[in-house]
């Protein structure tokens, strides 16, 4: 099982590589910047190195780099959608730089301009960076919970996109567990995780999940709600995860965004993750 955990790269970019050794991670997900700021600062040579070679020695893989917050590839606002087009082409750009595979990013909001009008900004921002970049990285679309306006909490919405880019090779999908049980997929029993599996590989493809993010969630079935809780403490529970981690989601990597409190660490979700597969 390749189990991980979004850590921060607070200090100097190679020190999230230590924090994924120190909780015994397999896998791992990270920023490559502040991801609350529109401006990167340009990597030195001696610290891609320096990441390049912890990366190596510790086997930790495959490696996610999670856009910044700010990015709203779907936004009606030109500002916005401008800028957010330069930071995707900037991290499909610095993955290739960190000698990392996979860029994940959310599709963000159409404001209430409509579905319609997201979806063409997305293809087309997407499209266009294809475009201007052309390295090996992936590009991985992460599902929605479904919220007032947000792209992509269906698997007919995130075929809708993947089935217009240019590249196909280049584009994959991440399921987060929290944020479809909150769109209204049932993750609880065994039979509803094998429904939502046929649902997702009729429409999207298995092939093309790439990624799964192993939440629970605050809010009910269909909520919308869109807050990620500790395994077994939320909606899904651990019954559902012991479901999940039996399926064929649990053969691909699982990264935890579990919250940061005192109720339980992350390296305590990554135990009962463990103790839920065995």
């Amino acid at each position: 099982m390749k189990l991980g955990l979004h850590l921060s790269i607070a200090g100097t970019i190679d020190t999230v590589v230590d924090r994924a050794v120190e909780r015994r991670c397999d896998t791992l997900q990270m920023f490559s910047r502040n991801p609350r700021a529109w401006r990167s600062k340009k990597l030195s040579s001696a610290e891609v190195e320096i990441f390049r070679e912890k990366l190596k020695q510790s086997g930790i893989r495959p490696v996610f780099v999670h856009t910044p917050y700010l990015m709203n590839l779907a936004s009606p606002k030109e500002d916005v959608y401008r800028k957010s087009v330069e930071v995707l082409e900037e991290e499909l750009r610095r993955v290739a730089e960190l000698g990392v595979r996979y860029v994940v990013t959310h599709l963000g909001s159409h404001l209430g301009y409509g579905k319609k009008e997201g979806f063409k900004r997305i293809i087309a921002s997407v499209n266009n960076c294809f475009s201007e970049v052309n390295n090996k990285a992936i590009l991985i679309l992460e599902n929605t919970a479904g919220t007032r306006n947000s792209m992509g909490s269906s698997f007919e919405d995130i075929r809708y996109i993947t089935s217009r880019i240019d590249d196909g090779e280049r584009i994959g999908v991440c399921l987060d567990t929290a944020h479809a049980f909150a769109a209204g997929y049932d993750l609880v029993s065994r039979g509803a995780v094998a429904l939502m599996l046929r649902r997702f590989d009729e429409t999207i493809g298995l092939k093309n999940l790439k990624l799964v993010h192993l939440n629970d969630s605050k809010g009910g079935l269909g909520s919308r709600l869109d807050r990620h809780e500790h395994i077994g403490m939320g909606k899904i529970g651990e019954r559902g995860f012991r479901n999940i981690l039996k399926s064929s989601l649990g053969q691909l990597p699982l990264i935890l965004e579990t919250p940061i409190d005192e109720r339980r660490s992350d390296v305590e979700n990554l135990r009962l993750v463990r103790e839920l597969a065995e």
